[in-house]
């Protein structure tokens, strides 16, 4: 009996140190690469990013304002709502993957209205030509539907967003009054001037009567 007890004790021990030695690595492997995961980094920056346009747009916003450019004011409170979406949307999948949304606010030198269309314009034509294609890049390699979804959706809205800076800048002097506003999608942010003319929104199909209007 005694002799059964120890060849037990010695199985279990062996049993112990093939998990520590064998199956351990394969497990802190799994956790290592969640968190080295480029589709977790690129939400992160896109997070932060879309954090951090959401300020700018909101103090450029009263700089418009105080400069009469009150169509170009209400542009940009447009905007910084779909930012708003956006970065929720992005920390919602972050949360999703196990990590906590991070952000570190960094306000630019607001400059003149004409100034900030300028960099309005760079900032959302960077992140639908070369940002946001990337990261779809790497959500794809790495089969993730809903890093897709949030970064498609930012995608698209940049895209409205650069066209409306573009024409705010071209017709700035048309710009000092706040007529129709802007509506924007409550699902991807996806940005049109006055109220939508159609019945779903073109990026995410939700319905344009529940866009939300902004003066």
């Amino acid at each position: 009996m005694r002799k059964n007890s120890y060849r037990l004790q010695f199985a279990l021990i062996t049993a112990f140190i093939f998990v520590m030695t064998v199956m351990s690595p394969a497990l802190s492997s799994a956790s290592d690469d969640d968190k080295t995961s480029k589709t977790l980094k690129d939400l992160q920056a896109a997070f932060n990013g879309e954090s951090n346009a959401h300020a700018k747009y909101l103090a450029y916003s009263k700089k418009a304002e105080e400069e009469g450019y009150l169509k170009v004011a209400a542009l940009f409170r447009s905007a910084a709502a779909a930012e708003e979406i956006h970065f929720k949307n992005h920390a919602k999948v972050i949360k999703s993957m196990g990590a906590s949304p991070k952000a570190e606010i960094k306000l630019p030198k607001i400059k003149a209205t004409t100034d900030n269309l300028a960099d309005a314009i760079e900032g959302e034509t960077y992140e639908e030509t070369v940002m946001y294609p990337e990261f779809l890049e790497h959500a794809r390699k790495e089969n993730n539907n809903d890093a897709k979804r949030s970064f498609t959706y930012a995608k698209n809205a940049e895209a409205e967003h650069a066209k409306l800076y573009k024409k705010a800048l071209t017709n700035l002097d048309n710009w000092k009054v706040a007529d129709a506003g802007f509506s924007v999608c409550p699902t991807c942010g996806y940005t049109v001037e006055g109220t939508p003319t159609f019945s779903n929104c073109p990026v995410c199909a939700t319905q344009g009567k529940t866009f939300t209007l902004i003066n």
